[in-house]
């Protein structure tokens, strides 16, 4: 992609997809290694998800948060406090075999979810301001498409670095590497990068973050309670509902700010609603099912009768042809919308999620068969990456790009938060056992069913909801007729 055709800010993009190169690699690298975390820190497979939840609930109290924190100070000054905070969690991982401590420095980890919603709404903050730039929208999708192939060239670069030291390097060692790419990735920022514009008022929210994180603890609290109790047990669902509870009076609050946290009449409007839900939608099958790929691909069927029984670096080809497959679907998504409407893109990526996990339910044998399956749900996926953030941004006002598109990305992680515990629940329930080292740490078959048959079943109605955006939203205005050469 030239410089040209983004505007000018090929520079920018392309410090920033270094950016999301890295952030690639932290998605990508841990994946092949998760059985041998979950036996380093003597817990079984059904417990991994207790990883990937506490990630998602950061996440999802952080992005609101620092993306508006973002509009208010700057794009940039947030990137690179979320970058640091990465880096530290990043390093504290290599040093603990405590789960507790593993536990929370993995959760920290997850405050690079809001690097790109950051970047995008930096990206479109710029070319909406930026002389002879006519089509901003246009130009933050090629963009956003661009760092959604670097995000996932940095994950199958970090799979498959991941799934081969592993099997030869002590664990320690590898867990080391994710946090020096981190620390460059932060000198990069700082050098490379120009802050965007500053356009919305001075003032924050403070008690709008309270409100909002009080409900967010609440519901993921419960959901993890669940975990812990099961779906019978009173006490988690009392927790969800007051969690849930909460969101009236702030969304009261909201409505009554002149610069609120979250401008709640975004969920009214009726080109950003279903981008919302189906960003929540899709989190299900892009975070939540994750853990679970991969330790159905680490359990041996010569035990327990199903899964592959790969090793670490077979898995991490698994899981870096997924990556690649999301990279192509982020590429071809600028392609898919000279074509026809950005909608209708999204529409059919979310169909081709569907039909990837779906097709998983009969055919999942054999490592070729997994394979194909997870292709197909990977360039929907990567479409709906790229496209989501985009949408959001072009459909915003713009002093809240920021917020828009940092919601995107904070339903998407409530979202993966609760199926992460739903996944949770299914592979642990009816398993013979929990010691670990034993063939009862794998998960169950059953659990295997239920998380693609929800998987698939989520991006059905993400699908159906996107036909009810408006025709003509996601684009830009027309140009004029005559416009001079820039």
């Amino acid at each position: 992609m030239s410089a040209r055709s983004l505007g000018g800010l090929g520079g920018i993009v392309a410090v920033l997809a270094v950016v999301e190169f890295t952030s690639g690699i932290l998605q990508g690298y841990y994946t092949p290694m998760l059985t041998d975390i979950a036996r380093h820190l003597s817990i079984t497979d059904a417990d991994v998800n207790w990883l990937e939840g506490s990630q998602l609930m950061f996440s999802a109290l952080v992005v609101p948060t620092l993306a508006k924190l973002g509009d208010l100070v700057g794009h940039k000054r947030i990137l690179l406090v979320s970058t640091a905070i990465t880096g530290l969690a990043s390093f504290a991982l290599a040093m603990t075999d405590s789960f507790p401590v593993f536990l929370v420095a993995w959760a920290l980890q997850g405050a690079y979810a809001v690097w790109l919603p950051l970047e995008i709404a930096l990206i479109w903050s710029r070319a909406s301001v930026q002389d002879g730039v006519v089509e901003p929208a246009r130009i933050t999708r090629r963009a956003a498409g661009t760092l959604v192939a670097a995000l996932e060239t940095g994950a199958i670069a970090g799979a498959l670095l991941g799934g081969a030291l592993v099997d030869v390097l002590p664990l320690g060692t590898v867990l080391a590497l994710p946090a020096i790419t981190v620390t460059l990735c932060f000198v990069a920022i700082g050098i490379g990068v120009r802050e965007a514009p500053v356009r919305a008022a001075d003032t924050f929210d403070t008690v709008g973050v309270v409100l909002v994180s009080l409900a967010l603890v609440g519901f993921t609290g419960g959901l993890s309670l669940l975990r812990l109790q099961g779906p019978t047990a009173p006490l988690p669902w009392l927790v969800v509902v007051a969690g849930l509870a909460l969101l009236v009076p702030f969304a009261r609050w909201e409505l009554r700010q002149a610069s609120p946290l979250i401008d709640v009449r975004m969920f009214r409007d009726p080109a950003l609603w279903p981008v919302f839900l189906t960003a929540g939608l899709f989190g299900v099958s892009v975070l939540g099912a994750q853990a679970p790929l991969s330790t159905f691909a680490r359990t041996d069927p010569a035990t327990v009768g199903y899964g592959l029984g790969t090793a670490g670096f077979t898995t991490s080809l698994l899981i870096g042809a997924y990556v690649l497959s999301l990279a192509v679907g982020a590429m071809l998504l600028p392609l898919a919308t000279r074509f026809v409407a950005p909608r209708i893109a999204l529409f059919g990526a979310c169909l081709l999620v569907a039909g990837g996990y779906l097709l998983l339910v009969p055919f999942h044998d054999t490592y070729g068969q997994v394979l194909t399956c997870m292709v197909v749900a990977g360039i929907g996926s990567g479409a709906l990456v790229a496209a989501l953030p985009a949408a959001a941004a072009a459909a915003a006002p713009p002093e809240q790009t920021g917020v828009a598109t940092g919601l995107t990305n904070s339903v998407k992680t409530v979202g993966g938060a609760i199926a992460s515990c739903v996944f949770g629940l299914a592979l642990l329930h009816g398993a013979g056992g929990t010691a670990v080292g034993t063939a009862t740490t794998a998960g169950t078959l059953t659990g295997y069913y239920t998380v693609w048959i929800v998987c698939g079943g989520t991006a059905l109605v993400a699908a159906t909801c996107l036909l009810f955006v408006p025709k003509h939203a996601f684009t830009d205005p027309a140009a004029p007729a005559a416009l001079p050469t820039v």
